[in-house]
């Protein structure tokens, strides 16, 4: 490709977002000027079909829901009742902000709360934690910690870094059922962590969950009850109380989160593919994939701020496109797979595969035009440490280019609280139009559903094995007939680990299907 027709190409098929200084560059997307017109129909489709869901129309017929979150930072394109739901609730997040940073929302004992310890899983974690480290400084009103798993050895290692700290650490727990097992455990741990600091858990605490939840009425003694709403989802919840309550106790401007959203949201409703990154994004990712998955998508964000953008993309385009079957019910597989770290890292961990390695993948570079507040050091005569950050990632972009592997590049003036919320606007509108594309809804989740009843059911059949225990010791097989449990490997994987606990002992044999278990 000569550079001449490189540079016609890029002006052709430039998209530019003025109101939030977004650019999207697809040149490097090696499609033809034919497909992209066929596409139009289908594009027009997907956007008619968003525009109906912004309107209200149920978008999980297995729920009868709707999808609410393009709301969030538009209140007066809601329903009336949602609108005065959503105006409500920001304003009680703010009042609790301000009121907790005032010192007017306080500990039992009297001291100012200084940390917040957020216990949640999924988009009730990675959204905060995206948000939290992107925007974060020393100089943040309260310092976030996570409980994002059920990892006995995570949440001592976080509860280390609060010792001393816990009386001044206000706990939010997420949930929208408030049934979801991870979180409950983050929050029984939680609690006896505060129990043996001889704290009252009830007088930290805070909950984020729907009307009516488990978590709701447990909460009710505790500082404030946030809402959840049915019609926001959790990969889509950041710019809800899920996301916006811990970044304003951080000190964030929620402010601006909503402003970019709502001002990407305005430009990825627009017909004209020049002004519109979302429809973009979501033709270029059926490019490259045959609208079947064919390929993975790289994130690679040149900028160690946007870390955790690839973790959090990771749900909002994996559970939402990854689907068995289509709308029409058919068995079709659906799906796009992100994976990504950051660049230059990646330069020197896979890139290598990436251009010259299996031809299955296409990669969208994140770049950010600012480097930093305040002048840089040159390193060179000339040069500064930025400007090898830009030399890399176009380096690469040019030498992925060379060996015929498609690439997007995506700038943004800098990570700032108006920049971020673009972005999840962007993406959230992107894995929308996609799904329409590709005949799927993005907006259910049972193959999520069916891992937590497979993971119940272990644990039914973990208290039948744990019956059976006595102080003959038996093989996995034995112990599988006594407790009428006919998946002996699971009984076996069971075993091994309340051995490993001190919840049974193991005699170990030389083959593990002659290790034998018993409790004294």
């Amino acid at each position: 490709m000569s550079s001449l027709f490189a540079w016609q190409r890029y002006v052709k098929h430039l998209c530019v977002v003025d109101a939030v200084g977004l650019t999207l560059d697809v040149s490097k997307m090696r499609f033809s000027d034919a497909w992209f017109a066929g596409m139009q129909a289908p594009l027009a489709k997907a956007l008619d079909d968003m525009a109906a869901l912004e309107a209200g129309a149920i978008a999980n017929p297995d729920e009868g829901r709707r999808v609410g979150h393009y709301w969030l930072r538009a209140p007066a394109l809601a329903p009336p009742a949602e609108a005065a739901a959503i105006t409500a609730a920001l304003a009680q997040v703010k009042a609790f902000a301000r009121d907790v940073h005032a010192g007017r929302v306080t500990a039992p004992s009297g001291p100012r709360f200084t940390d917040v310890l957020l216990i949640g899983i999924g988009g009730s974690a990675l959204g905060p934690q995206l948000a939290s480290d992107a925007l974060g400084t020393p100089r943040d009103a309260m310092r976030l910690h996570f409980f994002d798993n059920t990892d006995p050895d995570g949440f001592d290692r976080v509860l280390a870094r609060l010792e001393g700290r816990l009386a001044g650490t206000l706990t939010v727990v997420i949930s929208k059922s408030g049934g979801t097992k991870e979180t409950r455990n983050g929050m029984l741990e939680a609690k006896a962590a505060y129990a043996r600091a001889g704290l009252a858990f009830e007088r930290h605490a805070v909950a984020v969950t729907s009307e009516g939840s488990e978590l709701h009425a447990l909460a009710a003694p505790w500082l404030a009850r946030f809402p959840m709403w049915d019609w926001v989802g959790g990969r889509t919840s950041q710019l809800s109380a899920v996301g916006l309550l811990p970044a304003a106790l951080q000190g964030l401007d929620i402010d601006g989160l909503l402003e970019g959203a709502r001002l990407a949201d305005v430009a990825t409703r627009s017909r004209a593919l020049s002004e519109n990154p979302a429809a973009l994004l979501a033709l270029m990712w059926h490019h490259a994939t045959g609208g079947r998955g064919e390929k993975d998508l790289v994130v690679l964000p040149y900028k160690d701020r946007l870390l955790l953008l690839s973790r959090y993309l990771q749900q909002l385009v994996m559970e939402s496109l990854g689907k068995e079957k289509d709308l029409a019910g058919a068995v079709v597989h659906q799906g796009l797979a992100v994976y990504g770290n950051k660049g230059s890292t990646d330069q020197h961990a896979y890139v290598q595969q990436l251009r010259e390695g299996v031809p299955n993948v296409f990669v969208l570079f994140i770049e950010v035009l600012k480097d930093r507040e305040g002048p840089s050091l040159e390193v060179e005569p000339g040069v500064t440490a930025g400007d090898y950050l830009l030399g890399f990632l176009l380096g690469t972009r040019a030498a992925l280019d060379e060996t015929g592997r498609e690439s997007m590049t995506l700038t943004i003036p800098d990570v700032s609280a108006r920049s971020l919320g673009a972005l999840i606007a962007v993406f959230e509108r992107a894995v929308g139009l996609y799904a329409s594309l590709v005949g799927v809804n993005a907006y259910h989740q049972p193959g999520v559903e069916a891992g937590k009843k497979a993971a119940t059911g272990v644990l039914s059949l973990q208290q039948r094995v744990v019956a059976a225990l006595d102080a003959t010791p038996r093989t996995a097989g034995e112990l599988a007939e006594k407790a009428q449990a006919p998946d002996v490997e699971t009984v076996f994987q069971v075993l091994r680990h309340l051995a490993a606990n001190g919840r049974a002992k193991r005699q170990a044999a030389a083959v593990c299907v002659a290790d034998r278990f018993f409790r004294d």
